[in-house]
């Protein structure tokens, strides 16, 4: 496998790990992988009446550092942008928030940790 085809395959496996964490608190999930014109929002779900839009960082361990450390000031832009384009399109007036979920995982796929952080910006 390619070190891109691990890449991908590791930002999926966070994903449904990011996924399953939020519906057992609760969450309804709306949208998984939804595609703007600008980039993809990692996941779309529904908190009581607010909307959170949910940006997954998966890594395997953290020799390289943290997949808190991948979230800059430009992916937040890029975030933010995305959230105000989908709300604007599927016409939400309601509150949202941006969150994301990061996720350390052993070289078998298991957790190691697993974070939630809500209104990141």
């Amino acid at each position: 496998m390619t070190p891109y085809n691990q890449h991908i395959e590791v930002g999926k496996i966070g994903e449904n790990l990011a996924k399953k964490f939020l519906e057992d608190k609760g969450y309804k999930i709306i949208e998984q992988n939804y595609k703007t014109k600008y980039a993809e929002i990692d996941l779309v779900a529904q908190d009581k009446k607010c909307l959170v839009f949910v940006e997954v960082r998966t890594k395997i361990g953290e020799n390289f550092g943290s997949p808190e450390e991948t979230i800059n000031k430009k992916k937040m832009r890029k975030i933010q942008g995305n959230a105000v384009a989908y709300s604007a399109f599927k016409k939400w007036d309601g509150l949202f928030r941006l969150d994301a979920i990061c996720i350390v995982l052993k070289p078998d796929h298991s957790i190691t940790r697993l974070n939630h952080y809500e209104n990141i910006i």
